[in-house]
């Protein structure tokens, strides 16, 4: 641990600067880091401009969720039961959960989707979506209001927007 008044590399968990004398006690406690307030990973989601997501019940078949990706040239649907998010079926999901199998993925969706996935709400920053993607792994996160999905990022849009912006 480095002494914040002279700069002597201590060992970890020291009390006292083995240089100096100053107290180190309580300066290798993790600190809340300050706020980003970034001009361009700072814009909330809105400014991605993202459309209303694709959405299919939870009893839907596997193989129309599958097909409506494949028509409409998306990645993911948003699973909900009574309009609420209860999952998410990405081309990932299809590919490790369907293909492959003999009835070729003729299951509810609700067995083959990721239940309860992480979400993001529309005020929230782009820093926090990349965050989130980064340590969750995830390609596609869904943007709900009240538990009803109103929109889903993707790594792509977020890529997009970035090289848009900086030219």
């Amino acid at each position: 641990m480095r002494c914040p008044t002279c700069g002597f590399e201590n060992l970890l968990g020291s009390d006292v600067c083995d240089n100096c004398g100053s107290d180190l006690a309580g300066h290798d406690t993790p600190q809340r880091a300050t706020e980003f307030r970034g001009e361009l990973l700072g814009e909330s989601l809105d400014a991605l401009g993202m459309s209303a997501p694709e959405t299919i019940d939870a009893g839907a078949d596997a193989n129309d969720a599958i097909r409506r990706m494949h028509d409409k040239g998306i990645d993911c649907v948003l699973v909900t039961e009574d309009g609420r998010l209860v999952g998410i079926f990405t081309d990932r999901d299809a590919v490790l959960k369907v293909a492959g199998q003999s009835d070729g993925g003729g299951r509810p969706i609700r067995d083959l989707m990721t239940q309860d996935p992480v979400v993001l709400r529309n005020d929230e920053t782009i820093a926090v979506a990349i965050n989130k993607m980064a340590v969750g792994g995830f390609r596609h996160i869904p943007i709900v209001e009240d538990g009803r999905p109103t929109g889903v990022i993707s790594a792509r849009d977020v890529f997009h927007h970035l090289v848009d912006a900086l030219g």
